[in-house]
């Protein structure tokens, strides 16, 4: 079985499905749902890559607090492996989501924890290394051991410094189109880099990869009625690494991530937790891919 490191946050979230976003001066909003539950893109990727087959180690952030253990419960799963560097309160967000995935996180606990060695990368296929200041130090050591180097920038744009060190040690990388002035050019630059895969997702419009042979197209696709938005990404991501990790070419891996990030909008669970490899594939075949 494929084996995955990921390394970033989990937390516990209060996630408020609103009409629309408040602006300055707005009058009040209400709210139609409201539920609290596991969050971080950590977390979401995890669950999903275990759904998928993958056994996954999750290197995290938590405390000895409810909230933590609510994660930890969440993230109970015969695939998944935690290792905890323990912090004083757990990651806590307020999301404020609307129906067509716009959202405004509202951080109300956000964990530091102390540095600490640099776990081993032996026996992982991959490295799926997360936005997060206890990921910087893996980039280069999973370079240097030849493990392939996984990055989900979000919605990165064409100046972040922050992102700068995960887009440079990037192997595969994922981004938003959302903050991208021209996202071609975006993928464009990264190959040139020495990525190898590249894509940017567009929501319900689909995704654009670029690779060594040149640009590919990704359609969108539909698993019902979208409920929730939230980590629907991170089953992309999930998706499209498990398809590579499986063999298959990248056309049909990337048709796989669609797939995954169809389902995810099924459920107010984050990412796609009960997705299968059976059905993600057979809503695969649903996907339009194409080499342009």
């Amino acid at each position: 079985m494929p084996r995955v490191l990921v390394n970033g946050p989990a937390s516990w979230n209060l996630l408020v499905q609103v009409p629309v976003l408040p602006e300055k001066g707005s009058p009040a909003i209400f709210a139609t749902r409201h539920h609290a539950g596991l969050g971080g893109t950590s977390a979401g990727k995890a669950l999903t890559l275990a759904a998928l087959g993958v056994d996954v180690t999750l290197r995290t952030s938590l405390a000895d607090d409810p909230e933590g253990d609510l994660v930890r419960a969440a993230l109970a799963h015969p695939r998944i492996a935690l290792v905890n560097q323990p912090v004083a309160r757990t990651e806590q967000h307020l999301n404020l989501m609307t129906g067509d995935g716009s959202r405004v996180s509202v951080y109300l606990e956000l964990p530091d924890p102390e540095p600490g060695p640099v776990p081993p990368l032996d026996g992982f296929d991959a490295a799926v290394l997360d936005l997060a200041e206890h990921s910087r130090p893996l980039l280069a050591e999973a370079r240097a051991g030849g493990v392939p180097v996984w990055c989900d920038l979000h919605d990165a744009d064409d100046a972040d410094e922050f992102r700068r060190d995960f887009l440079a040690a990037a192997d595969v990388l994922l981004v938003s189109a959302e903050r991208l002035t021209n996202p071609r050019a975006y993928l464009a630059d990264a190959v040139a880099r020495g990525c190898r895969l590249a894509v940017c997702t567009d929501g319900g419009r689909g995704a654009i990869a670029r690779d060594a042979d040149g640009w590919i197209e990704v359609g969108a696709t539909s698993a019902g009625e979208v409920v929730d938005t939230n980590g629907a990404g991170d089953a992309f991501f999930s998706g499209l690494l498990s398809g590579v990790l499986d063999g298959l070419p990248v056309e049909r891996a990337l048709a796989r991530a669609s797939a995954a990030g169809a389902i995810a909008v099924t459920t107010r669970a984050l990412g796609a937790p009960s997705a299968t490899v059976a059905t993600v594939d057979h809503l695969a075949t649903s996907v339009a891919v194409r080499r342009v």
